[in-house]
């Protein structure tokens, strides 16, 4: 059996059909140009018939092709064969792609030889230069006319290479017919050769670049944590770029078109990994690319936290050139004690209180509120992006303000004993605690305190005699408490979570955790004086015909003697939740505000932080100045539309955020350590739902105790933030 040997004579006499016309000489080379016969067609595709001894090869499945002897027929068609693996099978006739030509009485176990040899024989390189001669005389060809002509023998081998060559060949041949397992090829056109050997070219570059790459991410995956490469590096160079992106494409399942998709794809199979988001997330993290603790939401909603170097620029020249245009007419209260009260990393502090007790006894407090009107006029550049983002975005890990930084905390925030422009809603109460007088207008106040609720709290409880402002602002809540739950009110108090993380891109972050109660004293009271300026700005707008965000929220009738029988704070409050139904807003009127119990309820208090709170002042402090109000009815409906969607991805957001932290947080205490934990209700039969009270967390565990409301101990089993997982077990 002859192995073909390529020699310098027979290079140079393939080389010579570049340049050399071939003269017809009989058979189909004399046939005209571009048409093959039917009979000539009919004449090659003579199927071989199947018998035993006959080298063969067949499709074992999508991916693999194997050589293989027929031992012997099974049943009318299928056969038995042996492949190259030593292994026998049965298969049907369709499965056949070749039968080696001139073989009989092949042993099964010569089969990885022959392939060997085959395989060393194998010049791809030799296709082109067949496929000239073969184009120049229009002809098509068998693998073993091929073989003939580049191997100079059809015997087995040569015949078998031939084949090899031509069905694995991707640029100079094609199929023209196929009649069992013979199938006949004809040479592609040379424009049609062109693009696919540029096609070749650029995939190889591909492949040459995407195996650099793996190197790099094998690199960088090696090193130790302290030693990898930064984030930078990795989006220096185009190429490296585009690939790492399209991995975070496919991380945060954003791949923006196919390309991203299929190139994460590549890099993740040529990894040895999975082709699913969490590998592509795992691999980033694993290269230093990712943090451990990716806030991948963040990435995924696309919320903005970088402000654009035009909307700073715009703001920084608003802080050095802006005039106050209501200076003439805002009211001096810089003789008031001014009280804000927020939490104690606040960076943008909306507003402050003040109080005093009138002569005939009754309470007045002022809600001091900041004025960032006073630098920023409706449809500018720092309007515009304060829109696109609707919200200040609080996460345990940074804060993306709504505003650039600089402009909210040194223009707009108010600052503890400085001067400070504001809105002040001011308002007499009832010995009832109902609203008996109030009043709008520009002010300049100076902030005596910034307190935190803790402090707020401690200050209370002390009921020092220089701090009886405070003490008037307690009682002026609890009397405002006391009247809205006669209109109808529900209590909703319950746990607040707080987290702050100091080092959020350390594997192992300092959490700082704090839970609050709402019902605690100081908080009752700064939320008490909140929603009093929401209904006194409701009825403001109400009796003056502006056009603002009007809350309400239409369940009036939730009859709180049902719940009764559970205990006040979180207990009671979640089952109240459950049947609340999601607030209103009308942009003409008033609308009631069934939990609140109010008549009308409008959000004023924090416009550096909540862009429908912005567009309120906007509204009010073109009523103020005797201008035209700067939105109709329907345009700030329009606006809301987008905001609400908006507000309602960060809500998603910081709330995903503060679950992962807070189970981070529980997956570094102690094994042992134990929780009270609340019955909220019962799931199914003794699996309940529990609040560990803690962290301020909902989670769920079986229980042995029978009551809502009670109280039992767990301890964490499991818990794993990345997959929102948190398993719990009673200490009975």
């Amino acid at each position: 059996m002859a192995v073909f040997v390529v020699t310098p004579f027979r290079v140079s006499w393939i080389l010579s059909w570049r340049s050399s016309k071939h003269c017809a000489d009989g058979g189909e080379s004399a046939l005209p140009p571009k048409m093959l016969t039917k009979e000539i067609l009919e004449d090659k595709l003579v199927n071989r018939t199947l018998q035993e001894g006959l080298l063969l090869e067949f499709k074992k499945d999508s991916d693999r092709v194997l050589l293989a002897v027929a031992q012997r027929p099974d049943g009318k068609k299928n056969w038995m064969v042996s492949d190259q693996n030593g292994v026998t099978s049965s298969i049907k006739p369709q499965q056949i792609t070749y039968i080696v030509p001139g073989v009989e009485n092949f042993d099964h176990t010569e089969i990885p030889d022959f392939i060997q040899k085959a395989q060393n024989n194998l010049d791809p390189t030799l296709l082109e230069f067949a496929w000239v001669e073969i184009l120049e005389k229009n002809q098509s060809v068998t693998a073993e006319e091929l073989a003939e002509m580049i191997f100079g023998s059809k015997e087995p081998l040569e015949s078998y290479c031939a084949h090899l060559l031509l069905s694995k060949d991707e640029i100079y041949f094609t199929v023209l017919e196929t009649k069992g397992s013979v199938s006949i090829y004809g040479p592609r056109p040379t424009l049609q050769v062109e693009e696919l050997l540029r096609r070749k070219l650029m995939k190889e570059a591909a492949e040459e670049e995407l195996q650099e790459f793996v190197q790099l991410l094998k690199s960088a995956k090696a090193m130790p944590l302290d030693a990898k490469p930064p984030k930078s590096s990795w989006i220096t160079e185009e190429k490296i770029r585009d690939k790492i992106k399209s991995l975070e494409a496919y991380a945060i399942d954003d791949c923006r078109n196919d390309d991203q998709k299929k190139t994460a794809g590549a890099i993740l199979k040529a990894m040895g990994l999975a082709k699913t988001a969490s590998s592509a997330v795992n691999l980033l993290m694993n290269i230093g690319y990712f943090p451990v603790h990716v806030n991948l939401d963040l990435l995924k909603l696309n919320i903005p936290t970088d402000h654009s170097d035009e909307v700073i620029t715009a703001a920084e020249s608003l802080l050095s050139e802006s005039s106050d245009k209501d200076e003439i007419d805002r009211k001096d209260l810089t003789h008031l004690k001014v009280y804000a009260i927020d939490v104690d990393e606040a960076d943008e502090l909306d507003d402050a209180l003040s109080a005093t007790r009138l002569q005939d006894g009754r309470i007045k407090v002022w809600i001091h509120v900041a004025d960032p009107t006073r630098f920023v006029d409706p449809g500018s550049i720092v309007d515009r992006a304060a829109m696109k983002r609707g919200v200040s975005v609080f996460l345990p890990t940074a804060t993306y303000p709504m505003f650039p930084e600089k402009l909210a905390m040194e223009g707009m925030s108010l600052k503890q004993g400085e001067i400070c422009q504001a809105v002040t809603v001011s308002v007499v109460l009832h010995s009832d605690g109902s609203i008996s007088e109030y009043s709008v207008e520009n002010s300049v106040i100076k902030p005596t305190y910034m307190l935190t609720y803790e402090s707020a709290s401690e200050l209370l409880h002390l009921d020092l005699a220089e701090e009886a402002e405070l003490k008037i602002l307690s009682e002026a809540a609890k009397l405002r408490l006391q009247w809205r739950r006669q209109q109808g009110a529900v209590d909703t108090a319950t746990l607040e979570t707080r987290i702050k993380v100091a080092n959020p891109d350390d594997p192992e972050p300092t959490i700082n955790l704090y839970v609050e109660n709402q019902a605690d004293p100081a908080m009752r009271l700064v939320s008490e004086m909140m929603i009093l300026c929401g209904e006194a700005m409701a009825t403001f707008g109400s009796h003056n015909n502006i056009p603002l965000p009007y809350r309400g929220q239409p369940q009036s009738n939730i009859d709180t003697s049902a719940f009764a029988h559970l205990p006040e704070g979180p207990v009671r409050t979640a089952a109240i939740v459950k049947i609340m139904r999601a607030a209103e807003i009308d942009f003409r009127n008033p609308i009631r505000h069934g939990i609140l119990g109010l008549p009308g309820y409008v959000q004023f208090t924090s416009p550096i932080r909540r862009y429908l709170d912005l567009l309120a002042h906007y509204q009010v402090k073109a009523f103020l100045r005797g201008e035209s109000l700067p939105f109709t009815a329907g345009q700030l409906e329009g606006i809301a539309s987008f905001i609400n969607m908006h507000a309602r991805m960060v809500r998603k957001l910081c709330s995903s955020g503060l679950r992962y932290w807070i189970i981070e947080f529980l997956r570094t205490q102690p094994k042992e350590k134990r929780y009270h934990a609340l019955i909220l209700r019962f799931i199914k039969d003794r699996n309940a739902a529990l609040l560990l009270v803690e962290v301020g967390l909902q989670a769920s565990a079986w229980v042995s105790v029978a009551q809502v409301g009670d109280e039992v101990e767990v301890q964490i089993e499991e818990a794993h933030p990345r997959d929102d997982v948190l398993y719990l077990k009673e200490v009975v």
